[in-house]
């Protein structure tokens, strides 16, 4: 026999998953308690699934199974929003609430010009977008927390589904007075010797540092910052050199000194930023309608003209 169940039991299921708690589901809902564990047994019951473990006075937690279902759950209520809000616009109309996550290395640089576009066409849809690392992007796919992330492709799941959108190599960063800083390209071999800014982020400075293994050499980490300002600042006085691998639109550090961009010699692996997904899930209409703007600029940055004039920020 299928199993029946409705999506009001879906959602307080969801919602009680979420939050590991009868109590806070049933509050967040409005409902009372008793409902909201009929829900639940109600399902249990159905699909013949323990969707929970009962830990007595500490709340609930999802089984294996139960973490599956909640996926499809969540899905399923995300699609049944997107189709009660395309009835209610007649299809006329992208409206709602969508929350996405972006990888700070590159979300202030392309999220302001997008969200100006994205609000201008659509402007019945509220956006949050918050700035993470990689492991607490991941986590809020997972938990259903973010539609989507615009990060790199590397260090994801196979739970995750990810759109590449830009290819993006690393260069060097120098002051204007660094003794390499007449070259026209720099070899990463070169640039060992001497001091180097680090930025210290999880997934960042794996990668930076993996360049340096793969040409089996070591970079002279003098100094490490936790921020892009902090290193363009620390690179522009002369402090260090760094790699990058986002686009710089400017050469000028916060305090107004400027630095330079060089192109590295050897073939080293890039980064790919594109837009991840939890693979059981559907973007929402918002959300597709966001991707497609996120793709239009894209396609703007990899433009012949203005992939140069990014390249070489003097």
């Amino acid at each position: 026999m299928s199993a029946r169940f409705t999506l009001k039991q879906l959602r307080y299921f969801v919602v009680a998953g979420e939050n590991s708690s009868v109590t806070k589901a049933a509050e967040l809902l409005h409902v009372s308690q008793p409902s909201i564990s009929s829900a639940i047994q109600q399902l249990e019951e159905s699909t013949g699934l323990q969707l929970f473990v009962r830990h007595h006075a500490q709340g609930l937690s999802l089984t294996p199974q139960g973490w599956q279902f909640f996926y499809k759950a969540k899905s399923l209520l995300n699609e049944a929003d997107g189709l009660s809000q395309f009835a209610h616009t007649l299809g006329t109309e992208i409206s709602g609430s969508l929350s996405l996550v972006g990888f700070p290395t590159f979300t202030s640089l392309i999220m302001p010009t997008v969200l100006k576009e994205y609000v201008g066409k659509y402007p019945a849809v509220n956006v949050e977008c918050d700035e993470k690392h990689q492991q607490e992007i991941i986590k809020g796919l997972i938990n259903g927390k973010y539609e989507f992330a615009i990060t790199y492709d590397m260090q994801l799941p196979e739970s995750i589904d990810f759109i590449p959108l830009i290819t993006l190599p690393p260069y060097a960063v120098v002051s204007t007075d660094h003794p390499l800083a007449g070259r026209s390209s720099l070899s990463i071999h070169e640039l060992a010797g001497h001091a180097m800014v680090m930025l210290d982020w999880p997934m960042s400075r794996e990668y930076f540092l993996s360049l340096f293994i793969s040409q089996g050499i070591d970079p002279n980490i003098s100094y490490n910052a936790q921020s892009l300002g902090m290193v363009r600042g620390m690179v522009a006085n002369g402090i260090g050199y760094s790699l990058f691998n986002t686009p710089v639109h400017s050469n000028v550090a916060l305090d107004g000194t400027k630095f330079l961009s060089i192109p590295l010699e050897e073939d080293l692996m890039p980064l790919t930023m594109g837009v991840a997904k939890l693979a059981q899930s559907n973007l929402t209409p918002a959300g597709s309608a966001f991707v497609d703007e996120l793709e239009h600029f894209a396609k703007q940055i990899l433009s012949p003209a203005n992939h140069e004039k990014l390249k070489k920020v003097v």
